[in-house]
């Protein structure tokens, strides 16, 4: 029988902030799909995702990292790299903090980078170089619609998005000619803790519903397909694009 392209089974796939919401709607979807896993992040907030990967039947190791502390991010990327042949990574974990622009302090900036752009990066570069170097990897990375927009008091994350598809269009013009596709997901406005802000508020709520074709909020499902497929063969001709999943809000 033909081996379905879309068919993980023999990969290893690390997953960063699959604790809950889109990470863990991801991990799942790998497992499912065939992968074996290394859950990246606060081990605390993984045993569900680590349960749940091995009631599918997929090996699973959960490594403890804060990504905003970059010496920690390139050592345990070290430790993992030593320990499996990664075949796909996606960069999941992100933080959001939200203010007027005026308000935003330097701190709070540099812990919104630091996480959703400079940790993304040196654990990709850590766990992308054995993939050069096999000639062969997946690297997906979560992005956001406000990698094209700009949204509304959340101008730290804003940057670090729109940094999050630069990223990804360069790395793959570095490395599509080894191999490795490196693209990322945009997610549209998912039911998830970030989103939690918006949905309590009636007014902001039922305007983005009004503006979503398909007339909800998404689902860590919803991104979990998009993830399976951009990990797989079926995307070995996909290189450096950011795929929008929302339901038709940048189609309005």
């Amino acid at each position: 029988m033909t081996r379905s392209p879309f068919d993980l089974s023999g990969t290893r796939a690390v997953v960063t902030g699959a604790g809950r919401g889109l990470g863990r709607g991801v991990a799942l979807g790998l497992a499912a799909a065939g992968a074996d896993l290394v859950l990246v992040g606060r081990r605390d907030s993984h045993t569900e995702t680590e349960k749940a990967v091995r009631d599918l039947g997929r090996d699973v190791e959960v490594v403890e990292l804060d990504l905003g502390d970059h010496a920690a991010v390139a050592a345990v990327g070290a430790q993992i790299s030593d320990r499996y042949e990664v075949d796909i990574l996606v960069n999941n974990a992100g933080v959001i903090d939200r203010h007027d622009a005026v308000d935003v302090t330097q701190d709070s900036w540099s812990t919104v980078l630091d996480v959703n752009l400079s940790g993304l990066f040196f654990l990709t570069q850590q766990l992308g170089g054995p993939m050069v170097e096999r000639g062969r990897g997946k690297v997906v990375n979560i992005a956001s619609l406000l990698s094209f927009q700009g949204g509304i008091r959340v101008i730290s994350y804003t940057a670090s998005k729109h940094g999050v598809a630069g990223l990804t269009k360069a790395l793959a013009n570095e490395w599509g000619p080894h191999g490795v596709q490196v693209n990322a997901i945009a997610p549209g406005y998912m039911a998830t803790d970030n989103t939690q802000a918006l949905r309590d508020d009636p007014d902001r709520a039922r305007a983005i519903l009004e503006r979503i074709p398909a007339g909800r909020w998404g689902t860590p499902d919803d991104i979990a397909g998009t993830a399976v497929f951009l990990s797989s063969s079926a995307a070995d001709y996909v290189n450096g694009h950011v795929l929008v999943v929302d339901g038709g809000w940048m189609a309005r």
